[in-house]
């Protein structure tokens, strides 16, 4: 016998919040320069794909992912793919620890996540610099990397509660 479950559109909806969020988020491309502060920076949909894709790989598809990274590089003014690739590597490095790890906690995940923004934005702005002739302003990266990584501890209790509300406490 058929179990019918009631599924409401705004069910479906705190169901893909994630991946609306990453869209709303590489088309807004915010930071503070409407509130006048000059060194406060940070890459939100670094820790949304890299918190989605290491607790709930499903949530975030590998094409939309590479879509958002597409649609990144347009708003941003990178050259297109540079964006999905940095996402997607975040993807894979999530993956990976996700598969090594043995007793995960919110430390660890927030140590790796260090360890990836460090790679993927030194692969990103090598790749910047040597074949496009980028000129970037180093105080800016520095300040957004820590940030960023400040920022994740941050938002990932606010998704592990978002996550207990929405899909239950079994999959957190």
């Amino acid at each position: 016998m058929v179990k019918f479950s009631k599924i409401t559109i705004s069910n479906k909806l705190l169901r893909y919040a994630p991946i609306l969020l990453l869209f709303i988020s590489v088309l807004n491309e915010f930071d503070f320069n409407y509130l006048e502060l000059k060194y406060f920076s940070f890459n939100f949909p670094f820790v949304l794909i890299f918190y989605w894709s290491l607790k709930k790989a499903e949530s975030l598809g590998y094409g939309f992912i590479f879509i958002a990274g597409l649609i990144n590089d347009v708003v941003v003014g990178f050259p297109m793919g540079i964006s999905s690739l940095a996402y997607l590597f975040i993807c894979g490095s999530a993956a990976y620890f996700r598969n090594i790890i043995l007793n995960p906690t919110l430390v660890k995940d927030w140590m790796f996540f260090l360890a990836t923004i460090l790679v993927v934005n030194t692969m990103l702005y090598s790749i910047l610099i040597l074949f496009f002739s980028f000129s970037l302003d180093y105080n800016n990266l520095i300040v957004n990397l820590i940030f960023t990584f400040l920022i994740y501890i941050i938002c990932a209790n606010l998704f592990q509660i978002y996550q207990k509300l929405v899909f239950g406490s079994q999959n957190v």
